[in-house]
């Protein structure tokens, strides 16, 4: 069994419509599975949608619902509540192509984290996403010392009895795939990376300068804690 993990914010346009065609992809892979939604502060009709999704496919979508927003904190709800070892992030908007599910199924069968990396594979974005992405990536690789090349919410898997012990502790926001990805190099655990397809052209939901802002904040935060005084 897996569980495939999808936080999603204000999505009432496009979750039943996605749900629906990732259960039509899960079912053709053959292998038991479930389907962890988590809202993490919607103010749509996404928690609406979200639980008849639930008692229409019991069994295959569990729906939950969090008052403050926050992407890790959706990550950490719907990884307590996972009744798989072997979980799949990705994103409610299935931009990456679904493929990735199973390579990551079979990725996980020698390492603990499989990241899907758009940049190693191939994408579709604008080039200002493209740009920013960029930059990020090199500050990670000079601050941090890692040379992967993706640390976006979706197309990553993990093993849930390998990351465990730091679920706790990372942050409320996107920023904690990057700690874990981080931690889990520091202890010496196996991590590869897959080239996955891309296109991901909708206009933003989020403010992209408040989001850009966090991320470096947050990466100076773990560089200082982790690098500089010698605390993972």
């Amino acid at each position: 069994m897996f569980s495939v993990l999808i936080p999603v914010y204000n999505e009432e346009a496009i979750i039943e419509a996605n749900t629906t065609r990732l259960i039509e992809y899960l079912n053709g892979l053959g292998r038991p599975y479930e389907i962890l939604i988590c809202s993490n502060g919607s103010t749509d009709n996404t928690d609406v949608i979200g639980r008849r999704l639930e008692s229409e496919n019991p069994g295959r979508v569990r729906f939950f619902s969090l008052k403050n927003r926050g992407v890790g904190r959706a990550f950490k709800k719907m990884v307590s509540k996972s009744r798989s070892d072997l979980l799949v992030s990705i994103d409610a908007d299935l931009t990456t192509d679904l493929s990735f599910i199973d390579e990551a199924l079979k990725g996980l069968e020698e390492n603990d984290i499989v990241i899907g990396s758009k940049h190693v594979g191939s994408q579709r974005r604008s080039i200002g996403r493209k740009l920013l992405s960029g930059g990020f990536i090199l500050l990670v690789k000079l601050l941090l010392g890692m040379g992967y090349s993706d640390y976006s919410i979706g197309t990553k898997a993990y093993k849930k009895s390998a990351v465990q012990q730091w679920i706790r502790g990372i942050d409320y926001g996107s920023s904690y795939v990057i700690e874990l990805i981080y931690y889990a190099k520091s202890a010496g655990l196996p991590i590869s990376e897959v080239p996955v397809f891309c296109d991901d052209r909708r206009r933003s939901r989020f403010n992209l300068a408040q989001e850009v802002f966090y991320r470096f904040r947050n990466l100076l935060r773990l560089w200082y804690r982790a690098r500089v005084r010698g605390r993972v």
